[in-house]
């Protein structure tokens, strides 16, 4: 007869260990090795990642500079005794440089020109003002209630048409914009202060808090703005290229304002999302001309047109799975640990999200590429000195007839990355779900 074991050799049995991070990194990559699609479009990604983190440190020839014959063929010996293994274009520049240098600005680094410290403190005023935005928001969708949405539209109406019948009725020397700024400033002022008077009584005191904060970062960063103005800082770069950028800032709003909007429901939900409606109604080429016309041109412009172009799409994603998560019963316990909105959201609901999330994101990095390569084609993108794919398809369109390989290989380029950011996302998608089955 077996004789169970003692308590004490029961006691002394080793615990399981936890698994390490390195062992955990191992297991998430490997859904990428189990599917040959996900590794393909990997490995087209890694290959111009490659070449632009060799173009930081070399290129074949200097990318700017024209010290070549024109338009010269592939694999055609030039006059310093070296191949341009691409050709020329127009100019007499190496394509292989050029295409390589392109790469530095869609992946790699972010440049920012030489301007003044006030310019700087202004942008970020109005980052502030934006994000105040969401509190103006929220406090009106809560006070409306169910009808939020027919309160904004009489709101936004009532609004417009005062502030062109005050364009009729001032002089001529008062600017268009200034009765559109001055009646949104008194209906801001105005929800402000009803917000913190029935704070308690609505129970939106959090989105107070959050409202004052950023509006009164707004005032700081403009007042800072002043004597600011007449200091220079030189241009410089940071890491990570403007389409991972555009990316990264659409998943960041774009998530914050789905989250809100499906879990705190009734007048948030309406409110954010009819916001973002209105937004996906214009052609998203018109919202980047937009952007850039009352901006101007610059790396910060393009990845901030990327961002109001891809926020509802992210938002409308989030909202969807948000919705469907909220209904699980570990939301409920910590509802009931008296856990606060902000926990709910971003460490309950959205670590729940992510799979989704994250193929999205690698396609709108192929949207982002494609938008930049657009708007390089149209001559509004990236500003010079480096190149970008679509500024170097648009110089040698005029040229096609003579030298059509100075079209081909900037074309391939985009066309390639952009599909290796499918294949891959395609592929995650696949292994993702049948890992969830």
């Amino acid at each position: 007869m077996a004789l169970a074991e003692p308590p004490e050799t029961l006691a002394q049995a080793p615990a399981p260990q936890r698994p390490t991070s390195w062992a955990r990194w191992t297991d998430n990559l490997s859904i990428i090795w189990d599917s040959r699609v996900a590794t393909f479009g990997l490995v087209m990604v890694l290959f111009w990642v490659i070449v632009g983190i060799i173009s930081l440190f070399w290129t074949p020839y200097p990318p700017n500079s024209s010290l070549f014959v024109q338009n010269m063929p592939p694999l055609s010996s030039n006059e310093l005794g070296g191949i341009n293994i691409l050709g020329t274009d127009h100019l007499g520049r190496d394509l292989l440089s050029r295409l390589m240098t392109g790469t530095q600005v869609i992946l790699l680094k972010t440049r920012l020109p030489e301007t003044t410290a006030n310019t700087y403190m202004l942008a970020l005023a109005g980052l502030a003002g934006l994000v105040s935005l969401t509190g103006f928001l929220g406090v009106f969708g809560e006070t409306s209630g169910r009808k939020a949405v027919r309160n904004m539209l009489i709101l936004a109406v009532g609004w417009l048409v005062l502030s062109i019948g005050l364009n009729f009725v001032l002089p001529d020397t008062v600017p268009v914009w200034l009765p559109f700024a001055a009646i949104f400033a008194v209906v801001y002022l105005a929800y402000f202060i009803y917000g913190w008077i029935r704070a308690k009584a609505l129970g939106i005191s959090n989105i107070m808090r959050f409202w004052s904060i950023s509006l009164l970062l707004a005032i700081v960063f403009a007042v800072l703005s002043i004597p600011l103005r007449n200091t220079i800082i030189p241009a410089f770069s940071f890491p990570i290229g403007v389409a991972i950028w555009g990316v990264i800032g659409s998943l960041l709003v774009g998530s914050f304002l789905g989250l809100n909007a499906a879990y705190r429901g009734g007048g948030w939900d309406q409110s954010i999302m009819q916001l973002l409606d209105a937004l996906i109604a214009f052609p998203v080429i018109v919202l980047y001309l937009v952007v850039i016309a009352a901006l101007g041109q610059g790396d910060l412009v393009v990845i901030l047109a990327i961002t109001i172009t891809g926020a509802p799409g992210v938002a409308r994603l989030v909202r969807g799975l948000a919705l469907d998560i909220k209904t699980r019963d570990y939301i409920r316990a910590a509802e009931t640990r008296g856990e606060s909105v902000a926990h709910i959201l971003f460490r309950e609901i959205l670590p729940n999200a992510r799979g989704p999330i994250l193929v999205d994101a690698m396609l709108r990095v192929g949207y982002a590429i494609f938008a930049i390569g657009t708007l390089g084609f149209l001559g509004i993108g990236l500003p010079p000195p480096d190149p970008d794919w679509g500024s170097m398809v648009n110089d040698a369109r005029q040229f096609i007839f003579t030298n059509q390989w100075a079209v081909v290989w900037p074309a391939l380029a985009i066309a390639t990355l952009v599909v290796g950011l499918n294949f891959f996302a395609d592929g995650l998608r696949e292994e993702l779900t049948r890992y969830q089955k």
